[in-house]
């Protein structure tokens, strides 16, 4: 791999011995926070259980997050980061939409860092997020953060301000909002029917030719003259 990335970034620089400490300890955290709050549920979960299985102390884990929802959706926002790192990868001249679109097909082929719906009990945890308003907010907050980025990076693409420019915004809405419906379809799945990495992906494909055919239907030359405005 060269120091440059296709859209011309530049590549991070490799980890030093406390940085990649730190990563460490901040994945341990998050891992504890998911595994406690799936086995004992959010309300009997605490901070110092947390820290107590992560081997730290509390103040540590103040460091690294703001609460207990926040560490154990550490993975999305992760996940969220790695998506826009391969959107911001993405040949320029590539439309904005079908980047994104690549950019989430990458994220779900990867097998050296796999997509989080891989892991154990994700399901639990998305069905979680119904029942749960501050873990739900958490994740809403995670999402909005993740999309702000892909916004700037569209519009960075585009070469248009994101504060006033529509596209960049309506782009990632459609697209992301794309990629949220078939997960939360994937979810409601059957347990007894776990799908892998290969049927998730086949489900946003199949949700991303639904988002481009409805927009084509609905675009004026669509539809009859009698309802063109």
């Amino acid at each position: 791999m060269t120091a440059t990335e296709p859209s011309g970034g530049t590549a991070p620089a490799p980890e030093d011995r406390r940085q990649r400490k730190a990563r460490q300890t901040r994945d341990a955290l998050a891992a504890a926070a998911l595994e406690l709050i799936l086995e004992r549920g959010l309300a009997d979960t605490t901070v110092a259980a947390i820290a107590d299985r992560a081997d730290v102390t509390r103040r540590t884990f103040s460091r690294n997050f703001t609460g207990k929802e926040d560490a154990a959706l550490d993975f999305v926002r992760g996940d969220g980061a790695r998506i826009n790192a391969l959107l911001r990868a993405r040949p320029t001249a590539e439309p904005p939409l079908l980047a994104y679109r690549r950019a989430v097909r990458a994220w779900l082929a990867d097998r050296e860092n796999p997509a989080w719906h891989v892991r154990p009990d994700m399901r639990r945890l998305l069905a979680l997020l119904d029942r749960e308003p501050t873990l739900f907010a958490a994740y809403e907050r995670i999402r909005v953060d993740a999309q702000e980025e892909s916004i700037r990076i569209i519009a960075d693409r585009l070469g248009t301000d994101e504060a006033r420019g529509m596209r960049p915004a309506v782009v990632v809405g459609a697209a992301a909002g794309v990629l949220t419906a078939a997960l939360r379809q994937w979810a409601r799945a059957g347990e007894e029917d776990e799908p892998g990495a290969a049927d998730l992906a086949a489900l946003v494909e199949r949700a991303y030719d639904a988002l481009t055919t409805e927009a084509a239907s609905a675009a004026p030359h669509a539809l009859p003259t009698s309802e063109r405005t």
